[in-house]
């Protein structure tokens, strides 16, 4: 610092011989306030540098990002900090016609800033640390809850929890996970329908009349019945919302099976396998680029689990570690047909794929399709209907299409 002080005082020497008058610097004092608007913008003026972009509003953004969007808002509406960062303003952000506003906040402080956006800070003042906050999908869901109120007449709902329980332990019903796959408007919810949320099994008892909601979605108000003996009034798309956020939430088939999945079990009765659906782990490129969508469809009379014990040492299964996606028990039915069915009404997904066995010889894999999930369970209950033969995949448009001959049958 020393040695910086004395070539400054040289330098001012030498301008002051040459008759230059030195102007010395006028040090600008901010206030805690002031210094902490600075340092919001510069860190807005990262964002968009990093970026490209200016800093977005909306629940699918990132939190900061929504963060720095809020306080852009609030650094352009006031006199104050639009004059306390005029000349730092080389990106032109003060320019409030580049981003609309959508929520408008009287003040600056992070904190408050981060409790609008749905975060509560645990520990610490600092606006990075977040390790311990909450999310506004969170609070949500705490709330729904804390909104759940005793179901009063639980008494006539419970000996359909236990059947729905026995069902499915005994294989009559299973469980579909949620159709991610299929995007949050075009999932629907039925009257009657069960379902598993939040990790509870739940009973949609009533669905009330339609109605349009703010954002023109239509909408409906439903009373759903929860093992636990709970009951909530809760809205249709909100129910949907909560199941989309929810990692394990599944829906539980009807016991009506149809011809091919038998609905009540005899003692003549024999259960005749399992169609399995599969997920490799495989680091293949081809895998990799559409493993959400790459999926190997079989028929076993055995435990899947026992299937794949040996799948990275199996050409069948891509010389990889699978994970199973979904299983639907059968009773009475000729496996080996069923599969070739399946594989058949598939075939113009069929991924074509060639792998190399443990001794180097190529094996084109047959069982392995670009399907998605939700289409595999639509597939499996066509053929719990009995009406598999009326429809066929459309790979473009990876659905279900009808054929027209078939359409009034």
């Amino acid at each position: 610092m020393a040695k910086e002080k004395k070539l400054t005082e040289e330098d001012d020497a030498l301008l002051a011989e040459l008759g230059i008058e030195v102007e010395a610097k006028k040090v600008v004092k901010h206030t805690p306030p002031e210094e902490r608007i600075i340092a919001g913008f510069e860190e807005i003026q990262q964002f968009v540098e990093e970026n490209k972009r200016l800093p977005q509003h909306g629940e699918d953004k990132d939190i900061f990002e929504r963060l720095y969007a809020v306080r852009l808002d609030q650094i352009r509406k006031k006199e104050e900090c639009r004059i306390l960062v005029k000349d730092i303003d080389h990106q032109n952000l003060l320019d409030d016609s580049t981003l609309v506003e959508e929520e408008v906040l009287d003040d600056l402080d992070d904190d408050e800033l981060l409790a609008q956006l749905g975060v509560d800070g645990q520990e610490e003042n600092s606006i990075t640390n977040l390790r311990h906050v909450k999310t506004r999908a969170e609070k949500r869901a705490a709330e729904e809850i804390a909104n759940r109120e005793v179901c009063e007449d639980f008494e006539q709902f419970k000996p359909l929890f236990e059947a729905v329980k026995k069902d499915i332990d005994n294989g009559l019903r299973t469980t579909i996970r949620f159709r991610k796959d299929a995007g949050f408007t075009k999932t629907d919810l039925k009257e009657t329908q069960w379902i598993i949320v939040g990790g509870q099994m739940a009973y949609i008892a009533e669905i009330g009349d339609t109605f349009k909601a703010p954002n023109g979605e239509e909408d409906s108000r439903l009373r759903v019945i929860y093992a636990n003996g709970t009951e909530s009034n809760i809205l249709l798309r909100s129910l949907i919302r909560a199941m989309y956020k929810d990692e394990t939430s599944r829906f539980i088939t009807p016991a009506d099976s149809g011809p091919l999945f038998n609905g009540e079990s005899s003692a003549d009765d024999q259960e005749s396998g399992t169609i399995y659906v599969l997920r490799s782990k495989s680091d293949h490129p081809t895998i990799k680029e559409s493993r959400e969508i790459v999926h190997k469809i079989g028929v076993t009379g055995g435990a899947v689990e026992k299937r794949i014990i040996n799948a990275k040492n199996d050409p069948t299964f891509l010389m990889a570690d699978v994970e199973i996606v979904a299983t639907y028990k059968l009773a009475n039915i000729n496996r080996v047909k069923l599969e070739a069915v399946i594989h058949r009404f598939f075939s113009p997904a069929r991924l074509d794929i060639e792998i190399m066995d443990r001794f180097g010889k190529p094996v084109k894999a047959r069982e392995w399709f670009l399907v998605p999930i939700f289409v595999i369970d639509e597939m499996v209950e066509k053929i719990k209907e009995g009406s598999l033969s009326h429809y066929y995949y459309d790979p473009k448009k990876a659905e279900l299409g009808k054929h027209k001959s078939k359409k009034g049958s």
